[in-house]
């Protein structure tokens, strides 16, 4: 029996030929990292490769990334998450391009409801799926999940089917067909930091379907509320997210590391 990570893996019928890449940028998430790969290798459909794109990471990222069985990691010396998103799609062979941050854990049939996806709906280019906080206080979780329900379905209403200009798209948490993230030129290395989900979202929308789905949700840390506050966080995101739909720019040329050095 061929094993899911090997080089060629034989093709299976009910996935009808789709390959799947999952990608993980890393800069300085030694202490994360393991958990999450860990997960990937729990789902219930495995990836075909599990990329580590190790980012000018100064701390043990590349040793953690290499402990752990079927994983290759790529080294980018030019540190950025977005020019770190572009190498993934370099060195990637899925057709399926799987895209979640170091720092999160996915759910045991993540995978397998991202490909479900794919697989029935021919016209579908891209999803994104919300994160749910494994670190956070209640009332962080509490404000997540009203606006989950609430401002989010709101917006995106508003963004993507009144004004037609773009999608809420999550950075750390969505899935795209290399053929259309090839199309539209692959990433948008010049941006800094905040602003590259909505952006990417954006130009994918602009192709074809692009689809946020609650079910295809995945765990987090809390780091950035933590160490900015919580108000502090929504201003930003908020301020980025109407900038690049707006003006096809982030308003913040400049981000807060809040990884650990």
């Amino acid at each position: 029996m061929t094993h899911p990570f090997d080089p060629a893996p034989a093709p299976r019928s009910d996935r009808r030929g789709l390959t799947i890449s999952v990608i993980v940028c890393a800069h300085n998430e030694a202490q994360y990292l393991g958990a999450c790969l860990h997960s990937v290798l729990a789902q219930t459909r495995l990836p075909d490769e599990i990329l580590v794109i190790n980012n000018a990471s100064t701390d043990a990222t590349r040793a953690a990334a290499q402990q752990i069985p079927h994983v290759r990691v790529v080294d980018e010396a030019r540190k950025g998450l977005v020019v770190a998103r572009e190498t993934g799609r370099r060195e990637s062979s899925g057709d399926l391009l799987v895209y979640l941050d170091a720092d999160c854990r996915a759910p045991l049939t993540w995978l397998e409801r991202v490909e479900r996806r794919f697989l029935s709906d021919a016209d579908l280019l891209a999803l994104s799926g919300p994160y749910r906080y494994y670190d956070w206080d209640w009332w962080g979780r509490l404000l997540i999940a009203a606006y989950d329900v609430t401002l989010a379905p709101a917006t995106q209403l508003l963004v993507k089917y009144i004004l037609r200009i773009g999608t809420i798209f999550y950075g750390g948490n969505f899935a795209v067909r290399r053929r259309a993230l090839d199309a539209i030129g692959g990433f948008d290395t010049s941006i800094e930091f905040h602003g590259e989900d909505t952006n990417l979202g954006r130009r994918l929308f602009a192709s074809g379907k692009v689809a946020l789905y609650r079910d295809c949700f995945l765990y987090t840390s809390a780091r950035r509320y933590v160490a900015m506050g919580k108000g502090a966080v929504f201003r930003l995101y908020v301020r980025n997210f109407t900038s690049e739909l707006l003006h096809h720019r982030p308003k913040d040329t400049s981000h807060v590391d809040v990884r650990l050095s």
